[in-house]
């Protein structure tokens, strides 16, 4: 199907469409390449990761859902009740992919059961974020309605949910975690070479190779090591980073000691920001966002945080694994202006339906740009707070190298990690669970830096032509104006408005 819609937009005459157009084609273009290349690979087979998957994703689903009435409720019971049917279907497909030897490799995905463990063990159902919508649902609701729904809720989840989960887990843990492949390399699945090109091109845009991946990372590693050395330099490390690293990673003052003392120092952040966003960004999201914490079922295996347009998700799961100098870079990339911001002003565009996908080389390109942008506007307060920033933008360089690295040339899980754990100051627990993450998601990680790179290369062009009218707030306004783009048209994109506004 998605071949036969490929090949009837190639039969466009593109020099017939307005410039409008011409955008919509060329995002759609890459979609449906993209959706050509999953079906040949069959990407269905492959739907966990060490870092989601489907059973995770829709406990953070209903962590979020609000019920505003009965007929949302009802709908979302009628969800509820269709579990046990997808997650056949899902054990289905992953049955047939691991018998093919398609699927994350076996060492990345240890302990990535114990989520659908504690919904399977669940001795009340109540405490689950299934049942969350239902006790959220606003006073509006005739309170014999609610409890109406409480008691059905508490039905379907007792009778439907946790049985699936219970034989979903049984499939985990007997059928399919012991199968899984033992190589890290996407070189060797199913498609080899080819099957890991076909995911940088999904996730950078770009169709670079392994190789250049690899060697552009090298090179930013290395710039990034010469500005760690100088804030080094200043803490009284000359030359001693992997010094300062382990002071950093041991010592107790750079830690919360109370889950409310991280969230506060989150908000810190997203408040020091609001007094800087006029002079960085022209438009602003109406919707506004909420701190919140990670859902106790993902916690453990989740990342440190995670921003959307209504909240901020920040993980207070391991204390000692949350840096505070790493805090207010996070905060940024996943708040505002990173995620929360930036795909609030996304959803108020008028977009057709597919321009509302997320596309992962801008949307976390944008987030890691605004990490270093955090400097510009003095939001690292602290060297420390400076080398939590090099430390981040080092660990998105850091992939460049260990995902081809690990895919295509060769490298092994423990050089991966080394090569992390040497390079920066992020936790040890973030080590493994971040290079288990590049393993059972090939190509994902390269979005990032990939994106960033294109984002300051454009800025720079803007600021080399431009000179003195050079306005930071209209680039981003321009960066940020078209929603989620592929790389290429975000570049042609802004190169027009750099020629406007030379003019």
């Amino acid at each position: 199907m998605w071949e036969k819609t490929l090949g009837e937009l190639d039969a466009l005459r593109t020099a017939d469409l307005s410039a409008d157009e011409k955008v919509d084609f060329d995002v759609y273009h890459q979609q449906l390449s993209t959706l050509v290349e999953a079906q040949r690979n069959r990407m269905w087979e492959r739907p966990a990761t060490a870092d989601s998957a489907f059973w995770r994703s829709m406990a953070f689903d209903a962590y979020r859902l609000v019920l505003e009435d009965a007929e949302s409720a009802r709908a979302y019971l009628r969800m509820l009740a269709n579990i046990p049917r997808y997650f056949d279907q899902q054990i289905e497909n992953m049955r047939a992919g691991v018998a093919r030897g398609f699927g994350p490799a076996r060492v990345c995905m240890s302990g990535r059961e114990e989520p659908v463990r504690v919904i399977a063990e669940a001795e009340d159902v109540t405490e689950l974020s299934f049942f969350g919508p239902f006790s959220r649902m606003p006073a509006v609701v005739p309170e014999h309605v609610r409890t109406e729904f409480h008691e059905a809720a508490a039905r379907v989840l007792s009778a439907e949910v946790v049985p699936a989960y219970r034989k979903l887990l049984e499939f985990l843990t007997t059928e399919y975690l012991p199968n899984l492949p033992e190589s890290i390399a996407a070189v060797d699945q199913p498609g080899g070479l080819e099957f890991y090109r076909s995911q940088i091109r999904e996730y950078s845009t770009t169709d670079l190779s392994p190789q250049q991946i690899f060697d552009i990372g090298q090179v930013e590693v290395k710039k990034i090591r010469e500005e760690m050395d100088d804030v080094a330099a200043e803490l009284g490390y000359p030359g001693d980073l992997p010094g300062l690293f382990e002071f950093m990673r041991t010592s107790p003052q750079f830690y919360a000691t109370t889950k409310r003392q991280l969230l506060a120092e989150a908000a810190y952040t997203c408040k020091a920001f609001d007094r800087v966003v006029h002079q960085y960004f022209g438009r602003l999201p109406q919707q506004r966002f909420a701190i919140m914490e990670t859902p106790a079922e993902i916690a453990k295996f989740d990342t440190f945080g995670r921003g959307a347009p209504d909240r901020f998700l920040l993980n207070t799961y391991n204390l000692p694994a949350r840096p505070l100098y790493s805090l207010p870079s996070l905060t940024l990339h996943e708040s505002a202006p990173g995620h929360s911001f930036q795909i609030s002003l996304a959803e108020e565009l008028e977009l057709k339906d597919f321009r509302r996908l997320y596309i992962s080389a801008f949307g976390e390109g944008w987030g890691l740009y605004t990490e270093r942008l955090g400097d510009e506007m003095g939001m690292y307060e602290t060297p420390f707070e400076r080398m939590g920033m090099l430390s981040f933008q080092m660990w998105r360089a850091v992939r460049l190298v260990v995902d081809p690295g690990m895919h295509a040339l060769g490298w092994s899980r423990e050089q991966a990690q080394d090569f992390l754990r040497s390079n920066t100051a992020i936790a040890e627990h973030e080590i493994v669970t971040e290079i288990d993450r590049y393993i059972s998601w090939p190509g994902q990680a390269t979005a990032y830096y990939l994106g960033q790179l294109t984002i300051q290369q454009l800025r720079q062009e803007a600021e080399d032509t431009l000179g003195e009218d050079f306005l930071i707030r209209d680039f981003h306004d321009t960066v940020l104006g078209m929603g989620s783009v592929p790389l290429t048209v975000l570049q042609a994109h802004v190169r027009a408005y750099i020629l406007a506004a030379a003019d």
